[in-house]
């Protein structure tokens, strides 16, 4: 495993991170176990996840495994902004610290490594949301703090509140098929000290080759239950499956499996700090792990851009549940 710095921060996050959005509901206990102690035998050293991630189950599991592990073998991200109840969901100052005392009692810890704003919430004022991040920074309980999804002109007012903490990382989804970020948002971010902790980086599965044109989804899959990568769905998955086939010669002919190409692509760009992989089982934990420290050459990276042609998705885009504009006091 390798490691690389946190943005402007002093955290040293693996280049390959696990990620909880089915553990505690649709992975049961003993496999988010199994996943957890595979990805530390890997050195996997950051764990994402969310309050909203099986409205709390996610984290609940990952307190009562993480609790065998030493609190500094790891960095522990969690985030905040999607809602928990009728009324609990946003931004605003009682949320931040409200939901944050939750996760932190959930994940049986007196702290996060990074606390991440799930999604942008325009309805509360930018100053408001900046200061209680810092609130809870200064508190003791959150290291760094970061955001998912949002757009270049609302971390710029984030950036521009005063006397406030600084964004560190950023975490958008991207992939070889999904590029959007490319065109604003990874750029802004390299010029204002802020990583990318990136979502995504299999498109949901289409990337490693397991969808076959002209077949219907393997019955494990995701897609099977009738949920299909995003980027598939802006495309006739056909012609975006037949595109990713053409890359197995490609990854053969790099001695990768399918996963790790995809994931070795998004680690090719040093502003990407690490790439958030979902696994159902530990073999899958070990083999994604072993995309990190691996070099693509140009030639491989050209015949990649080639393979994939026009389903790639470029030009910003605004994410699911994210709404654009700020609002200031």
């Amino acid at each position: 495993m390798r490691y690389r710095r946190l943005g402007d921060s002093d955290v040293e996050v693996s280049e390959i991170s696990l990620g909880s959005w089915t553990y505690g509901a649709g992975v049961e206990r003993d496999r988010t176990e199994a996943c957890t102690r595979a990805a530390f035998d890997a050195g996997i050293n950051l764990f994402d996840t969310s309050n909203v991630y099986g409205s709390g189950a996610a984290e609940r599991a990952w307190g009562e495994v993480l609790s065998d592990f030493k609190r500094d073998s790891y960095v522990l991200a969690t985030k905040v902004f999607f809602p928990m109840s009728d009324t609990d969901r946003g931004l605003s100052r009682e949320q931040i610290h409200k939901q944050l005392d939750a996760s932190l009692e959930r994940l049986q810890t007196d702290h996060v490594d990074l606390y991440q704003c799930h999604r942008p919430d325009p309805e509360t004022p930018i100053e408001e949301t900046m200061e209680a991040l810092t609130e809870v920074a200064e508190a003791g309980k959150v290291r760094e703090i970061g955001f998912s999804e949002w757009t270049v002109e609302q971390i710029q007012a984030g950036l521009d509140v005063p006397k406030t903490k600084k964004f560190v990382s950023s975490q958008p989804q991207y992939s070889a098929i999904w590029r959007a970020p490319e065109a604003e948002l990874i750029p802004f971010c390299a010029e204002h000290g802020i990583s990318q902790v990136v979502w995504s980086p299999l498109a949901q599965g289409a990337l490693t080759g397991k969808y076959k044109p002209g077949e219907p989804p393997p019955a494990e899959s995701r897609a099977a239950g009738g949920e299909m990568n995003r980027a598939v769905g802006r495309h006739r998955p056909d012609e975006l499956l037949e595109a990713v086939q053409r890359l197995v010669p490609i990854a053969e002919g790099a001695g990768l499996a399918m996963a790790q190409l995809a994931l070795a692509w998004v680690l090719h760009r040093e502003d990407v700090a690490s790439a958030i992989i979902g696994a159902s089982r530990p073999e899958q934990v070990h083999a994604n792990a072993e995309a990190a420290g691996v070099e693509l050459t140009q030639d491989t990276l050209n015949a990649i851009d080639e393979a994939l042609g026009d389903v790639v998705v470029s030009g910003p885009r605004l994410a699911n549940f994210a709404a654009a504009g700020v609002t200031h006091r």
